[in-house]
């Protein structure tokens, strides 16, 4: 990554202790620089993992910088920590939260196709989707949520649940107990993960007892979806 008259671009995520989760968002990080050559590219976190956001802007004091929180909704990290993190400096700016986007939404799809396919046949008209997201007490996520929930399902032509993982309500094993029960003969509960990649909640999520179970949006191995990247790059560049 090299220095120039760029804002730098603060990567911020929530942080986990999964090394696999750990490993998906430095690839994401590695993927932005890769498109945004000249630009500062580096990563934060607001839990969990060091240095935090508050750490980051005191080093990037006096400089021009963006934060782009890798966060799919704007909830109580969007609006309380990383805006008391950057209000210290009038040099730093912090964009929207990566969600609600139609970009997501065709990644979301391409997950759910994928994880069809490996599970043995293809999206069929009896399958019921319950879209599993980690949920918030703001009510403003929730609604960035369930926004997501519907482009979704325009993506894929059927009408998709949107369900929680903490905070709010249907929790996703209660969507998905709530679908099965719907379900014609034959049919499958698919869970898609809007979750940025793997942790606590993906096996949360993977618990609740679903036919099928997409991948989160940004895995350990394999291709760093264009999509993210180009919408991390959309927020950097909407700001900057």
């Amino acid at each position: 990554m090299t220095t120039s008259d760029a804002p730098v671009l603060l990567a911020c995520a929530h942080g986990t202790r999964f090394p696999a989760g750990r490993t998906a968002v430095n690839r994401l990080v590695d993927a932005v620089a890769a498109q945004l050559p000249g630009t500062e590219v580096v990563p934060t976190w607001v839990d969990v993992q060091a240095p935090d956001l508050a750490a980051r802007t005191e080093e990037y004091a006096g400089r021009p910088a963006v934060v782009v929180p890798l966060l799919l909704s704007a909830g109580y990290h969007v609006y309380v920590d990383v805006a008391e993190a950057v209000a210290a400096d009038e040099l730093h700016r912090v964009s929207a939260a990566l969600g609600p986007d139609r970009a997501l939404a065709r990644l979301l799809a391409r997950r759910v196709h994928e994880a069809c396919g490996a599970a043995g046949a293809p999206l069929g008209e009896r399958d019921a989707v319950v879209l599993a997201t980690a949920g918030s007490s703001d009510r403003r996520a929730v609604v960035d949520c369930a926004a997501v929930a519907d482009l979704l399902g325009e993506e894929l032509g059927r009408p998709v649940t949107v369900s929680y993982l903490a905070a709010a309500r249907p929790r996703v094993t209660e969507a998905v107990v709530s679908a099965r029960a719907g379900l014609a003969e034959g049919g499958r509960v698919v869970v898609a993960n809007y979750l940025l990649a793997p942790g606590y909640f993906l096996d949360l999520s993977r618990a609740a007892g679903a036919d099928v179970d997409t991948e989160p949006l940004a895995v350990p191995e394999g291709e760093v979806p264009p999509e993210l990247v180009d919408v991390v790059v959309s927020r950097y560049r909407s700001v900057a």
